[in-house]
């Protein structure tokens, strides 16, 4: 079966007195026949090349099903009397979410079967299940298509009937402080969070008032939360640079949101609250984040306390669109980083003194977990390593002492059959970078190796190179790969320079970094460009195919999922969802130094007649991230233009968005197939 090939319908768009010729612009018109004949044809083609994988695929499926306990139950929350929970059972695609009272010795309740809800559909992701205040009803956000755009539906916890149902394609919501209040955000007709109402349950949409409105249009994230001591509601708005919190006591049911502080250019602050006075996490003046206590009625700079300064080597955990800060009546926990290790700290609110957290492990990552308990003198928090299975633990922050709540089971598993290390790469402009590796003991260091180089390098994201255990990567490692993920700039790694040192007009340090990762792993003996693989995601799959169009000799197979490939069409359409928040990463193409510059390593922009790896690419119809556009028209530019022995595995989800399936027997089939890919052709590579 030969590859399909688009038909060429040249447009031309001039920038800057520069003229570029768009093929493949019909590709974004969804509704033409042609478009979808076209996707549905490079489908066919996936899946008859599929055909040779069947067998390793099935192999590797089962396997991660094998590995994976199919009836599991969630560490519970306690929320008042109740301890809320969510459980798997075999067989079953969804979780379901369930509660049991704490007193009276009450049975299990099942409130929300995920199961049921979603029979007949090809997509179901429930995101937020959020108990009333008086727990009579539960309330919970659905997608159903993969946009990310959320109908929140209410539940009777008496008669378990859903008696609301009115509010659609929100992007989040909380309650108010009764149950019959919810606030929700809206988009615009830019698809950009731009609105949070106010609604009563019962009662029709049109009815529900405008709260807040944002009148930034690089405002790209957008959330409401609750505060800990139940006595506030805030909207978090941000880019990617700036923010700002708007506060609304959660009784004050005719109220609007109002700022806790004004909102300034390039700095970003984030609001908690405990009882008593705000505390504020703030880089103003702080670039790695400082955390102060402002009174409520005036939390303006010059009423701050000071709870944790500022430190050039210290980082405070932010990934947006909160900090990994918890408040308690008697302490504050900060979640922070230093030389790209995490740790916890813990201050007493009373005295000012302040100790970390005793962990095992020195490579590893934390992360907060839900404690809504404001007067608890113990907090749980999930704990992660290169060998070690997810663990949540609970932490007692008067007698610092540290139990074990709970490992996640991976069976079959045994850390002592591994090694993990982290080594620091000198890239070509002197930066050393971090990078985390593990395999199976005994692997010998003689070139001989498969491997699977790992990075995301964006928005100042840290948690995508945090040391963590994959199971699902355990099928690479069975059959001799090394897995390695490196944390290159334009991620968080060291903080907001090394952010900034991958961005807008250093964006391409991000991707020479990979490339230098990826020489340092040949020239150390872990591996050679025969049996070298790359992944990405995301602005992670511009990363992996920018670094392809730079040097495609350099890799055997490289998966490309989602990957915001089209940079210079897509930048400069400010109608497409998010484009104008991505002038931050980016930069603005209608500025001539940026268009050159990002036209320099623009993917689409850059196909050559050259020889490619082996491509497995991706794309969502319904992604509100990455166009859906975008991976195709790259790969049938490739397709004209490249040299003939490209094999090229196109999948594009017509159900699906951003993030793929969330049925997790459907999700282990698709990354098994991803995962026989790179294992097929890479064991051909080692035979060639």
């Amino acid at each position: 079966m030969k590859p399909p090939r688009a038909q060429k319908k040249p447009r031309e768009v001039i920038t800057h007195g520069d003229m570029l010729v768009d093929e493949y612009h019909w590709l974004r018109d969804r509704e033409d026949p042609e478009t979808i004949r076209y996707i549905r044809a490079e489908n066919d083609y996936a899946d008859e090349m599929a055909k040779g994988l069947e067998y390793l695929q099935g192999e590797i499926y089962a396997e991660l099903v094998a590995r994976t306990p199919e009836d599991d139950t969630d560490t519970p929350v306690r929320i008042d009397d109740f301890e809320y929970y969510h459980r798997t059972e075999k067989g079953k695609q969804y979780p379901l979410y369930c509660r049991r009272r704490l007193s009276g010795g009450a049975p299990e309740e099942v409130i929300i079967d995920q199961n049921a809800l979603s029979e007949g559909r090809d997509f179901f992701h429930i995101d937020s299940v959020k108990p009333s205040p008086d727990h009579a009803k539960v309330a919970f956000s659905v997608d159903m298509d993969g946009s990310e755009h959320f109908d929140v539906k209410v539940v009777d916890l008496g008669s378990h009937e859903i008696i609301d149902d009115q509010v659609t394609g929100t992007g989040g919501f909380e309650w108010g402080l009764d149950g019959r209040t919810i606030y929700y955000i809206v988009y615009d007709h830019m698809q950009r969070p731009s609105r949070v109402m106010r609604h009563f349950v019962g009662t029709k949409t049109g009815e529900d008032s405008v709260v807040y409105e944002e009148p930034d249009l690089g405002c790209e994230y957008m959330s409401l939360s609750k505060s800990k001591s139940r006595e506030y509601l805030f909207v978090t708005v941000q880019t990617l640079t700036t923010g700002e919190v708007n506060f609304l006591r959660a009784g004050d049911d005719a109220g609007v949101f109002r700022p806790v502080l004004p909102r300034r250019k390039g700095v970003r602050y984030y609001v908690l609250h405990g009882g008593g006075d705000f505390t504020i996490v703030t880089n103003d003046g702080a670039p790695n984040f400082k955390i102060v206590r402002a009174p409520v009625a005036a939390p303006s700079q010059e009423n701050w306390q000071e709870i944790l300064p500022h430190s050039d080597s210290r980082i405070v955990n932010v990934s947006d669109p909160f900090p990994w800060v918890d408040v308690f009546s008697d302490h504050l926990v900060v979640f922070e980083r230093e030389n790209a290790i995490s740790s916890i700290r813990v201050i007493d609110l009373a005295t000012g003194k302040s100790h970390i957290v005793e962990l095992p492990e020195t490579l590893r990552g934390v992360w907060p977990l839900e404690n809504p308990d404001l007067d608890s003198t113990s907090f749980r928090f999930a704990y992660t390593s290169m060998m070690t299975p997810r663990r949540t633990y609970e932490y007692d922050m008067a007698g610092r002492e540290l139990k074990l709540v709970k490992e996640e089971e991976v069976r079959g598993y045994d850390p002592s059959d591994y090694h993990a290390e982290r080594v620091h790469v000198p890239v070509s402009d002197g930066t050393i970078i971090p990078m985390n590796i593990m395999h199976r003991k005994g692997l010998k260091k003689d070139s001989r190796n498969p491997l699977l180089l790992y990075a995301y390098g964006a928005a100042g994201d840290f948690e995508t190179s945090s040391p963590s255990l994959d199971p699902m990567i355990l099928s690479l490692l069975e059959r001799g790969f090394v897995y390695a993920v490196a944390g290159i700039r334009g991620g968080g790694e060291y903080g907001q320079h090394w952010y900034d040192s991958g961005r807008m007009l250093n964006k391409k340090n991000c991707f020479s970094d990979f490339i230098d990762s990826a020489e340092y792993l040949i020239r150390e003996g872990y591996t050679s460009k025969e049996l070298l693989a790359a992944r990405g995601g995301s602005a992670g799959g511009l990363l992996v195919a920018a670094a392809t169009t730079m040097r495609p000799d350099l890799f055997r197979v490289v998966l490309a999922e989602v990957p915001f490939v089209d940079v210079i069409h897509t930048m400069l359409d400010e109608s497409i969802p998010l484009v104008i928040g991505e002038y931050e990463e980016y930069g603005d193409l209608h500025e001539p130094e940026v268009y050159e510059y990002c036209k320099s390593y623009s993917p689409y922009e850059n196909v050559r007649p050259v020889r490619y790896p082996k491509l497995f690419v991706t794309s969502g119809m319904n992604d509100p991230r990455v166009p859906f556009w975008e991976p195709i028209k790259w790969v049938a530019r490739i397709r004209d233009i490249g040299a003939e022995e490209n094999t090229i595995m196109l999948r594009t989800k017509m159900s699906e968005g951003h993030h793929g399936s969330h049925a997790r027997y459907d999700s282990m089939k698709e990354e098994a197939l991803k995962l026989a890919f790179i294992a097929e052709d890479v064991r051909c590579g080692a035979h060639s």
